[in-house]
């Protein structure tokens, strides 16, 4: 049978874990799509947002584990919006922050087929907010940064290195398996009291979340046995969290 709707893609971003936090325009799309290539990280229950015989196909990447290729994924794009027609790309977050969005796109388009993208909340920012973690406060963070932990070269941001300089509030996405080498970043700038927290799984029913200061955090994350997926905030922010109130003055405690 020769498929007589137009092809397109739309990237869609899931938003950090909770499937409440998809946008509105999302779901919309997700309502009309034929095929959904969703990633590991987007709660399965946003399927059934999907007509229901809409084809759906995982292409998920997690640490450890056996992926789907991201040559796969762009070929996988492109083959089922020929023969399908409309393709949700479902990614989790933003499409656009360390999602390779902008190189799907690129692919996707080179074939004319036309793209369309759909923001999604970032886990850079929901994930410290829904544990009371703002990342810029007035008068105690004026900006924040967001860097990726791990670079395609496997190797630690440079960018992490120049934050630890500044008084921004960092936030470090991919990065549980480099945390002694950021931590070092920060010891060299003797700032082993500045407040820091870990966010595994942020905003869905797996959330652990560990904090303290730089001097620590390492022997508390080793002991809580955080692991990706997660999230870390550095900055004197952290010390805002109504849920991390006990812990730093705790450590208020102790440094006297």
């Amino acid at each position: 049978m020769i498929n007589r709707t137009k092809p397109k893609v739309t990237l869609v971003g899931a938003g950090p874990g909770d499937p409440e936090l998809i946008t509105l325009k999302a779901i919309l799309a997700l309502n009309k799509a034929d095929v959904v290539l969703y990633d590991a990280l987007i709660d399965k229950s946003l399927l059934k947002h999907a007509p229901h015989n809409a084809i759906k196909v995982f292409v998920g990447k997690r640490v450890g584990k056996h992926s789907c290729p991201q040559d796969e994924t762009n070929r996988l794009c492109v083959e089922h919006a020929l023969k399908h027609g409309h393709v949700v790309r479902l990614k989790g977050g933003d499409p656009f922050v360390f999602g390779r969005g902008a190189e799907e796109i690129d692919y996707i388009e080179a074939f004319g087929i036309p793209t369309e993208v759909i923001p999604g909340i970032t886990s850079a920012i929901s994930v410290p907010a829904a544990v009371g973690i703002p990342v810029t406060k007035r008068g105690s963070s004026e900006s924040f940064w967001v860097i990726t932990g791990t670079t395609t070269s496997g190797e630690l941001s440079r960018d992490i290195a120049l934050a630890a300089k500044s008084t921004a509030t960092v936030v470090i996405l991919m990065g549980t398996k480099k945390l002694s080498e950021i931590v070092a970043c920060y010891q060299q700038e003797g700032r082993t009291s500045m407040p820091i927290a870990i966010i595994q799984s942020g905003t869905t029913k797996e959330e652990k979340l560990v904090a303290s200061t730089i001097s620590d955090i390492e022997e508390k994350s080793r002991l809580s046995q955080i692991a990706a997926p997660a999230i870390i905030i550095i900055g004197e922010v952290v010390r805002e969290s109504y849920r991390l109130k006990e812990v730093y003055e705790e450590v208020v405690k102790i440094a006297v």
